[in-house]
Formats: structure tokens, C-alpha cells, sequence
């Protein structure tokens, strides 16, 4: 049965073909990069991957941010191995370059098409496979299965709402899920959902999330120093980050009445998706406020009300010169995004109250007095002015939110130690 429900998967995966190219070409209407490297997406990788190594895949700029470390300490521990990092967005693609360089091998993740796969596995042949958090790509996993080749699932996370899309395919994927080696998964609320699903207990090790595992290197802390220096020496700042359609519109708002009182304020705007900068850039302009954008190279003048984040794979940099953040995605129905990367600045965090995707973390930070949470601009203009006034009250929310961070860290060694099994002896 399983056999006919993945031919059936495989048949709808290629009748919807033209659907994907399509959308493909109506987003590279605002990201000319959709329109690059379609080859690679469908396994063509001859001469950009070295056969033999490890592979890990990170969809997207969350997943590879959370994968760096890791990466990092893959290269470190097995130098002789080569390294194939793959994603599937732009974004992730230009994230990889830019915090791996040539370090790693890098292509796009081709289409879950048998062809495509067989192709991609045949040029890479990996000793073992990493999926950060949970790319479950049924092809894909069931290749990897046919190769006797390991797949691990690191950083894995399962939603209620996730879990309850399974479940209505469940028979069809506790076959697939029952071929992946192991999942190491970020809490215990995510490991009862798997097991749910079909997920053997054997197949289960709960390991905190990765994102923990991050970190503020002296070259990093260095830049920080410096752009503040340049960007806002006497200023205050916040920071408002992978913010989506709808929440420009309360933080500009937030930005206005903050001015008032605070005529020097200045705010760091950096959308989610890169298509979406010349929105930012538009509403900016149009409320009238004075904006310069990050990618030219500006510094801003005692004039600048907003920079415009432009860039890809500055974020931290960027946290580095803020009082205080807002993590975006979470005044609309997305779920949030990372607000430990703000945390390991020990600066105050704020976020609506859709942070479903990171729940746990949310959780903790919230308990510890580390995450504020406000629903619209009334109550993120209070928010941000009460911790603008009393230095005091900002520092402690920030040192909380970063207890919380380093209280939780380790998910990276125990990571490490589970894959050892399936690797060459690394070095020490």
C-alpha cells in the first residue's frame, strides 16, 4: 500500500510541475534570483559538489542561521570531509555564502522528483545527511533509505498544527518517517507529537534547539562596536526585524509617536524576504519619514529616522547596536521568528502574540522576564517607552533574556556526540 501511495505522491509531484516553475517565475518578479539555477533544482550539480562528505540541508535563512554552528564545528572536527550545504530560497543560498564562504560546497536542494533525487545522490554521495528542523521530503528520505545512507533530522521541531496536517496522511507517512535514522528534536511536547505519528522512541533523542547554541565572536563584537560608533553614537535605537506584510504599517505608526518624545530615536527596519525591502522603503517614504537604506553605504545623519535592512546575513551585526528588538512574524499569523539572536545581546525582546513556531523558546523567555509581549502599536509604543525611560528595567530584561539563552545551551555537543556513529573518527 505504502508503495502505491508513493507512486501516487511521485505522479501529483510531476503533474504540478508547471505550477511550481510558474510560481517560480512570478516571484523572481520582485527576486530576480528565482529565475537562477534551475538546473540544480532538478539534480544538476556536475562540478559544484565534492562526492563522499556530509551533506546538510537548511531551507531557508532561519534553518542556516541555526546551522552555522553546527557547520562550523562539522568542518572543524572532520576536515577531510567534504561539506555540501543545500537550501531552497535565494535567501538561504546567499545566508550560506556569506556566513560560509568557500568553506562548504553549496547548491540548491533539487525537487523531491525520483529523477532529480537519484541525480543529486549521485553526484553527492554523502556518508551521512542532516535536515535541519523538518524538510520531510518523501523521495528524498526513501533514496537515502534504498543507499543505506543515515539521515538525521537535527534541530526538529513539530507543531500542533504540523502535526494535526500528518496525521490526516498518517499511514502514508509513518512509513516514510520510519526510514529516518534518527530525529533529534528540540523538546519533549515536539517528541510526543513524532512518536504520534508513527516515530519509534528509538528514533527519538530530545537535545534543546541549536538556536540556543549561538554565539558573539570577538570579530562580530568588534564590528558592533564600531557601527555604533558610526551609525548612532548619542542615539537611541531599536531595532524591528523579519517583519511581514501588515506589521511595517503599527511599527512606522510606533515609530511616529515615539519621536515625540524621543526626536532622536532611530529605527532599524529589516523585512523578512528581500522582495519585500522596496515595500518598506515605499511606506517609509511615504509617511515622510527621513530613511536611508543599508545597502548603500550611508551613514545616517542626525536627521535619519529609519534604516532600511537591505542585506542579507547582517542581523546580528545589527542586533549588536540596538537598546531593544521586535521579532517580527508575530503581530500577524506567522508563527514568529528567532528572538535568540537579539537575546545573546542581552538587549530586552519583544514579539506579538503569534509565536507558535517558536513556542518553547518564547515560553522560556517569557517566564524569566526576558520577552515582552504586545498585540498592537498602542501597546508597542508603551512597551518600547517604558524601556527607552528606565535603563534599569531595560537591562534586566535583557540580562534575563540572555540567562535564557545561556541556560539552555548544549543542544550542539549532544548533536555532535549522536552523530559520531555514523562518521569517521573526528578529530579532538
Amino acid at each position: 500500500m505504502d508503495r502505491i501511495l508513493l507512486l501516487f505522491y511521485q505522479i501529483l509531484f510531476y503533474f504540478i510541475q508547471p505550477l511550481i516553475l510558474l510560481r517560480l517565475l512570478l516571484r523572481s518578479l520582485k527576486a530576480p534570483d528565482y529565475r537562477q539555477r534551475w538546473a540544480e533544482r532538478y539534480g544538476y550539480c556536475s562540478g559544484k559538489v565534492a562526492p563522499g562528505g556530509i551533506m546538510l540541508h537548511a531551507v531557508s535563512v532561519g534553518e542556516t542561521v541555526a546551522a552555522v554552528p553546527l557547520v562550523r564545528a562539522l568542518i572543524y572536527h572532520y576536515p577531510h570531509l567534504p561539506l555540501t550545504v543545500t537550501t531552497m530560497t535565494p535567501t538561504g543560498s546567499e545566508c550560506v555564502l556569506s556566513a560560509l564562504g568557500k568553506d562548504v560546497y553549496h547548491v540548491y536542494l533539487p525537487y523531491d522528483l525520483p529523477g532529480a533525487v537519484k541525480r543529486f545522490l549521485d553526484q553527492v554521495d554523502p556518508k551521512l545527511v542532516i535536515i535541519m528542523e523538518t524538510e520531510l521530503w518523501p523521495n528524498l528520505i526513501n533514496a537515502l533509505y534504498q543507499r543505506h545512507i543515515p539521515l538525521v533530522i537535527a534541530n526538529a521541531r513539530l507543531s500542533a498544527r504540523s502535526a494535526a496536517r500528518y496525521k490526516k496522511i498518517s499511514y502514508f507517512f509513518r512509513n516514510i518517517l520510519q526510514r529516518i535514522t534518527l530525529i533529534a528534536v528540540q523538546n519533549q511536547e515536539d517528541c510526543d507529537r513524532f512518536v504520534e505519528l508513527g516515530l519509534k522512541h528509538s528514533q527519538l533523542i530530545v537535545t534543546s534547539s541549536l538556536k540556543f547554541d549561538i554565539s558573539i565572536t570577538p570579530e562580530l563584537a568588534n564590528r558592533t562596536v564600531l557601527l555604533r560608533q558610526q551609525w548612532a553614537p548619542h542615539r537611541l535605537v531599536w531595532i524591528a526585524t523579519s517583519t511581514h506584510d501588515g506589521e511595517e504599517r503599527i511599527l512606522l505608526a510606533a515609530q511616529r509617536r515615539l519621536l515625540e518624545k524621543y526626536p532622536n530615536l532611530l529605527l532599524i527596519l529589516v523585512p523578512r524576504q528581500p522582495e519585500r525591502f522596496p515595500t518598506a522603503q515605499n511606506m517609509s517614504k511615504k509617511a515622510g519619514f527621513s530613511y536611508i537604506l543599508r545597502s548603500s553605504g550611508e551613514i545616517p545623519s542626525d536627521n535619519t529616522q529609519i534604516v532600511i535592512g537591505d542585506t542579507i546575513g547582517e542581523l546580528m551585526l545589527l542586533y549588536g547596536i540596538a537598546e531593544l528588538a521586535f521579532i517580527g512574524g508575530s503581530l500577524v499569523n506567522r508563527g514568529g521568528h528567532n528572538p535568540l539572536e537579539a537575546a545573546a545581546y542581552a538587549i530586552p525582546v519583544l514579539m506579538g502574540p503569534y509565536t507558535f513556531n517558536f513556542n518553547d523558546i518564547c515560553k522560556k523567555l517569557s517566564k524569566a522576564k526576558g520577552l515582552i509581549t504586545v498585540s498592537d502599536t498602542e501597546s508597542l509604543v508603551k512597551a518600547v517607552e517604558l524601556l527607552l525611560i528606565d535603563k534599569d528595567y531595560r537591562r534586566n530584561y535583557g540580562l534575563h533574556a540572555a540567562e535564557v539563552l545561556h541556560q539552555n545551551q548544549g543542544a550542539l555537543q549532544h548533536l555532535l556526540q549522536l552523530l559520531e556513529p555514523y562518521l569517521p573518527p573526528r578529530r579532538h
